[in-house]
């Protein structure tokens, strides 16, 4: 990497740092720390929705998949937008109207206490290792980029990113998202285009990648494949239309807000594979030796983005492209530090230690834990680094099966199921869980050689049986333990089924924003991030003058255009609506639920 790649990452943090300290004026109650105050517009919060989705996972574990089989790697991604669009026609107006701070507080109002309990003492811990994970995928993509030690990376940007959380809570976590998927998506529309100019066009690339990179027909020649390819988009389904995930709805506006949010991230996750996974896909023809490239690396394949980005890149722009998935990793650990702080300091300290606090105390606690929960963070990633004989892409999609999907199961029923009881919600993750320690410790890849007399399967195929085989198992077991809990609704108390039928019906009932919630923030919201794109866009255009390629330059005017030109427009909208409308007197029934507390 050059000095300009450096200065560009440079300014790159201490842009952030402004954007959390400008947000950070937004700030002050709880409401506003955790969850925007619910006041947040819909393109505002679907880029979020987009960026907190996926991490330098993508660009690492994700992308050695690329480098390695080609198209399987596809099926994450598309199945992510698949998932939106679900949350477009259903889930996502309904967690907007749930009328919480935090999702967990969701779980007690469905189920009860112990629920809300037993889920912020799984959340926190497994939210955490979810972090540390893609803290590490950071630290492998930077530590390739940079040839420095993995652990010191993991150290300085994991501590970068709580100090970004802890200045300015979610206002912070979603503006900064916002400018990052600006950032983020024309360098990467760059990194392709460069990737495939290097390999001689779309048809050389298209000749000379390895035999089964684009041959969907392996699909139907491999049952283990097939089997894969239906458990990944039934767990990235599940992994965005739940209670908890439900949480990102939760900051905005209305209902209508939340269903365009959803669309947003759909569209996103429809283009965004296409334009990811080119580059790392043109490893495998321009540097199909990464082991002797990175012998440092475990999985040296997980460099494969970067390696080519070094090869094609003029000078300045990979420092540009580290901005991008440093803020690919940020948006994803921030948004879930603050969750997790919110549901720490909202259904425990709260709930349960300190029921009078103040709302000076809980923000104060809200930083508190902000700053803790990312010492954990760090903490994991450093250990995940030291796992030499789990990749990436494997370790995330695992544990996202075998950890993550168990006490997701309820959490995805009970939106759709209006009546179930409260011992429902604990028992069938009990039983989630339960299932998945005896399929992963007694039907494994090697049970299923021996048990059909199968050739020995390559780690491949090891893979695809584990994700799967544990998918299937928790979804239908414990699905129907779920629905056989529901046979005993007639027995809940009368007080039980009273709450529970009150939180359906506000689920399903339409936010009237100027009712509840008073004037919004729209103008705001518009001038900020209108303001900072134009100054970050301007940034861009200057790198421009480095001396570069023509086609280099044309990169840097490229990412500077989207940037301005969404800029721009924020900023007309802001000026059209420059006279906010006056405030009315709020109800906030948001809040009702706590305050009695």
């Amino acid at each position: 990497m050059t000095p300009y790649d450096y200065g560009v990452i440079a300014f790159y943090f201490l842009f952030m740092l402004v954007v959390g300290a400008l947000a950070g004026r937004m700030v002050s109650n709880p409401s506003d720390f955790f969850r925007g105050g619910g006041q947040m517009v819909w393109w505002l919060v679907g880029a979020s929705a987009f960026m907190t989705q996926f991490s330098a996972w993508t660009f690492t574990g994700a992308a050695s998949k690329a480098y390695s089989e080609g198209w399987p790697i596809f099926v994450i991604f598309y199945a992510n937008s698949l998932g939106f669009l679900l949350n477009f026609f259903y889930f996502a107006a309904r967690a907007r109207q749930m009328r919480v701070i935090t999702a967990v507080e969701a779980v007690r109002l469905r189920f009860s206490k112990s629920n809300e309990q037993l889920f912020t003492w799984l959340q926190i811990p497994l939210g955490t290792l979810y972090a540390g994970i893609w803290l590490n995928g950071l630290a492998v993509f930077l530590s390739a980029a940079f040839g420095l030690p993995i652990e010191p990376v993991i150290l300085v940007t994991g501590i970068v990113i709580v100090a970004m959380t802890f200045v300015g809570g979610s206002w912070a976590a979603v503006a900064s998202d916002f400018i990052q998927v600006l950032i983020l998506m024309p360098i990467t529309v760059v990194a392709a285009f460069l990737a495939l100019r290097e390999v001689g066009g779309v048809p050389a690339f298209l000749d000379k990648l390895p035999a089964g990179h684009l041959d969907l027909g392996l699909m139907f020649d491999s049952p283990l494949l097939l089997l894969w390819v239906v458990a990944i988009v039934i767990k990235q389904w599940i992994s965005i239309n739940n209670l908890l995930d439900a949480s990102r709805y939760l900051c905005v506006k209305d209902g209508t807000h939340a269903r365009r949010a959803a669309l947003l991230a759909t569209v996103l996750f429809a283009v965004g594979p296409v334009v990811w996974f080119v580059t790392p896909m043109a490893g495998a023809i321009l540097t199909p030796d990464l082991a002797a490239a990175y012998p440092a690396l475990a999985n040296p394949a997980e460099a494969a983005f970067v390696a080519v980005c070094k090869i094609t890149m003029p000078a300045g722009m990979v420092g540009l492209l580290v901005s991008g998935i440093f803020a690919a990793t940020m948006s994803s650990m921030d948004s879930g530090l603050n969750r997790n702080a919110g549901i720490f300091v909202k259904n425990f300290y709260q709930s349960v230690l300190r029921p009078l606090a103040s709302e000076r105390e809980l923000l104060l606690a809200g930083r508190v834990a902000t700053a803790v929960l990312g010492a954990m963070v760090i903490t994991a990633a450093l250990n995940f680094a030291r796992m030499k004989d789990l990749g990436l892409f494997d370790l995330m999609l695992q544990f996202g099966t075998l950890v993550a999907v168990p006490y997701t199961i309820p959490l995805v029923l009970c939106v759709i199921v209006r009546r179930s009881p409260p011992w429902a919600g604990w028992s069938t993750v009990l039983v989630g869980f339960v299932v998945s320690f005896v399929v992963t410790r007694y039907f494994g890849p090697a049970w299923l050689q021996s048990t059909f007399d199968l050739a020995p399967l390559d780690a491949a195929a090891r893979g695809y049986w584990t994700v799967s085989a544990g998918l299937f198992s928790v979804v239908l077991v414990a699905g129907a333990w779920f629905f056989f809990a529901c046979r005993f609704w007639p027995s809940v108390p009368a007080a039980d089924r009273a709450r529970i039928e009150e939180f359906n019906d506000r689920m399903r009932t339409p936010v009237d924003f100027t009712r509840e919630m008073g004037a919004g923030s729209d103008f705001r919201q518009g001038r900020l991030l209108g303001g900072l794109c134009l100054a970050y866009g301007a940034f861009v255009a200057l790198l421009a003058l480095l001396p570069n390629p023509f086609v280099g330059r044309l990169g840097f005017l490229f990412c500077a255009a989207v940037l301005a030109g969404v800029g721009l427009a924020l900023r007309r909208a802001a000026r059209s609506a420059a006279t906010p409308p006056p405030a009315v007197a709020a109800s906030k029934p948001e809040t009702a639920t706590t305050a009695s507390r």
